[in-house]
């Protein structure tokens, strides 16, 4: 079964070939009955397989089951056209041209079938609406990139539901988030279950689970000598695209990997990888309630409770700048690992509870290298993120380690497709093209409490964000070409975690010292071992 699964899913690998080559139609299929029968067939196949428990997740809830959509949902029929009436025991199959009226609040409604005339196909079991890369014009095995079903208008985000008049209820759009495990996370961890792992950091405001999936040739073990790498995506949960690069990353890792590409095998035997795909589920189904077209800018930015998780982070870089004044710095605080102050902790405070299941997942695990994907506009950015000196909204605010991060943003944005084009139009007003499609955080705007600060001052992590596309939730026909941006970068980024200086500190028993401190002549920023005495240090222009 599973040496079939893959013989169905490896055209996904030839995406980022054919994506940008073929013409393909406007979601509407082909209008022959053996095109049909396949659909049909493919679904059956992925309903069996949708019903499997996750077993790799363990204290897993089920998602609720989805309501049944209502009998005798009316469509405005053409005056000329006379309709029959449906038996008891069975469903009459909407046509195309008829528009569904709105039920009661919270109802299903039907899915439009796939053609006028295939009434004869009418047992169709409605599950979730898609998500996910079938918003591409993309082949149908290809739509295995995030979802697992279909309904006859082609490969479509749920936005396009309003489009032809379909509701979505609240119950359904909860159980379609637990898709991306329960189906897609799952597809690939059985694909690859020699190297993938599926699991959960925490849950979000309202109860959804975090989910993540780990890449390595041991999952679930740190390796002495191996570095953790991490991305994450949908902090802000309208800015969708970091979100569908991450799901059909894992799974073009995991194609490549076992069609035994070099450079992604190396990548997997000497790396621990782990992608978190939506670290703001609430705030995402928010925007895809509404779709691409009537998000807007900020619907769904922030999380159920009203935060911005991305700059939700205590603000340890005044606290590091205070120091340094008073000349504290090494007598009674270190230059790193800057310790998250009591008020932060307290229950009481404003941290959405998807930050503190990020924080305790930096802590947990020793990450070397990271990046979070967000949206809106075609830059990397770089800590620090806030301004060091008070008042003043824009200003050059660099780290120690300024240039290693110059060099590790570079390495994304000088392989983007676009970042770094002379002929690329603005976003918004700045053209960071002229600056190698980077900038340091706090010189475009200052941000306290942010992701990328607090994981270099608190962990040994280096973090930078990647401002991936222009538009937040691109249209289904810009997904393919936006996977072929940033295919590339995104594994040149994941590579920059093996340039620089790597060791075990070892007492004289040649066990490993966990939390030794390790200082670098020059950088007035140091580092830790790991517990098994490993550490590694990230520095532009050294590779061993």
């Amino acid at each position: 079964m599973a040496r079939q699964r893959i013989t169905l899913l490896t055209p996904l690998a030839l995406l980022g070939l054919l994506a940008g080559l073929v013409d393909l139609s406007h979601g509407s299929a082909r209008e022959d009955e053996d095109y049909y029968m396949q659909e049909l067939l493919t679904r059956e196949h992925i309903n069996q397989f949708q019903e499997k428990p996750v077993a790799s997740i363990p204290d897993r809830h089920e998602p609720p089951s989805p309501k049944p959509a209502k009998k005798g949902t009316k469509g405005k029929a053409d005056s000329s056209r006379q309709t029959d009436k449906a038996t008891a025991n069975s469903k009459a199959v909407k046509t195309a041209n008829k528009k569904a009226e709105k039920t009661k609040k919270g109802a299903l409604k039907t899915p439009n079938s796939i053609s006028e005339g295939e009434g004869q196909y009418n047992s169709i079991k409605e599950e979730c609406p898609p998500m996910g890369l079938e918003t591409s014009k993309i082949d149908d095995f290809q739509l295995h990139a995030s979802t697992t079903k279909r309904y006859g208008l082609g490969p479509h985000r749920g936005r396009l539901n309003i489009q032809v008049g379909s509701v979505v209820s609240e119950v359904q759009v909860v159980r379609c988030y637990d898709f991306i495990a329960s189906v897609l996370m799952k597809v690939v961890n059985e694909m690859c279950p020699n190297i993938t792992r599926i699991y959960n950091i925490g849950k979000s405001h309202s109860g959804l689970k975090l989910y993540a999936i780990e890449i390595s040739d041991n999952p679930g073990e740190h390796e002495v000598g191996e570095p953790e790498f991490r991305y994450t995506a949908g902090s802000h949960g309208n800015e969708v695209l970091g979100r569908e690069l991450l799901l059909l990353l894992m799974q073009f890792m995991c194609l490549e990997y076992l069609s035994g590409n070099q450079r992604i095998r190396h990548l997997v035997e000497e790396t621990r990888i782990h992608l978190l795909p939506s670290v703001n589920p609430d705030g995402y189904e928010k925007a895809f309630e509404v779709g691409s077209e009537l998000s807007g800018w900020s619907l769904g930015r922030w999380s159920s409770d009203g935060i911005d998780i991305h700059h939700n982070f205590p603000d340890l870089n005044s606290i590091l700048w205070e120091a340094e004044v008073k000349k504290w710095i090494p007598r009674k605080m270190f230059n790193h690992h800057v310790p998250i102050p009591e008020w932060y902790l307290s229950k009481n405070a404003s941290v959405a509870v998807e930050t503190r299941a990020l924080i305790a997942w930096m802590e947990k695990l020793p990450f070397v290298l990271g990046g979070n994907i967000q949206g809106g506009e075609l830059v990397v950015t770089f800590p620090y993120d806030k301004t060091r000196s008070l008042g003043v909204g824009r200003e050059q605010t660099p780290t120690p380690d300024d240039h290693s991060f110059r060099w590790l943003a570079f390495s994304y944005a000088s392989t983007h497709r676009l970042m770094t084009a002379a002929n690329q139009r603005v976003c918004h007003t700045e053209d960071f093209a002229k600056e190698d499609g980077t900038i340091n955080g706090a010189l475009w705007h200052t941000a306290a409490g942010s992701m990328n600060d607090f994981s270099y001052l608190h962990t040994n992590c280096f973090e930078l964000s990647m401002y991936v596309g222009c538009d937040k939730f691109p249209h289904e026909s810009e997904l393919p070409e936006e996977w072929e941006n940033n295919r590339e970068s995104l594994l040149v980024f994941m590579e920059q975690v093996h340039r620089g200086i790597k060791g075990v500190v070892r007492d004289l028993q040649g066990r490993g010292i966990a939390n030794a401190t390790i200082s670098v002549e020059g950088i007035s920023h140091d580092i830790r071992t790991a517990s098994d005495g490993g550490s590694r240090q990230i520095l532009f222009g050294l590779l061993f």
